[in-house]
């Protein structure tokens, strides 16, 4: 008996905490506006981000504006094991909250893969398309 699977790449996806998509080899995550970040929502979103790349090592783009706020053990967790199959991140910031979020989550959680921050997704996707 002959069996073969198909796996299909997901392209789209969206949970409670961000919209995922997969484009021209880039993986965005754009987190909805207002959203807190827990420890659970952390495993939930990287949970996610992993089914949609399904084993494929991939550069990441993290538009963190919507976020309001993300607790330690979250940032813990991200840092670390949310790093998994990520080439690179990206992140883009706009307000002194998300700046001071993702210079805090890069200065004191040292995410093990290349990441910097910025105001524009041109210049973010510049950076990502170098990994």
């Amino acid at each position: 008996m002959n069996t073969s699977f198909l796996f299909i790449m997901l392209d789209f996806f969206e949970n409670d905490y961000a919209t995922y998509k997969l484009s021209d080899g880039i993986l965005s995550i754009r987190y909805h506006s207002g959203v807190s970040i827990d420890f659970d929502a952390a495993i939930q979103i990287v949970k996610d981000r992993l089914l949609m790349q399904q084993g494929e090592l991939l550069p990441v783009l993290c538009d963190i504006r919507g976020v309001k706020e993300i607790n330690k053990s979250a940032r813990g967790y991200l840092a670390a094991e949310g790093s998994v199959l990520i080439k690179a991140a990206a992140f883009i910031i706009e307000s002194p909250v998300s700046e001071v979020l993702s210079s805090f989550y890069i200065r004191t959680n040292k995410p093990p893969i290349p990441n910097r921050s910025f105001q524009s997704i041109e210049e973010a996707k510049r950076f990502l398309n170098g990994f």
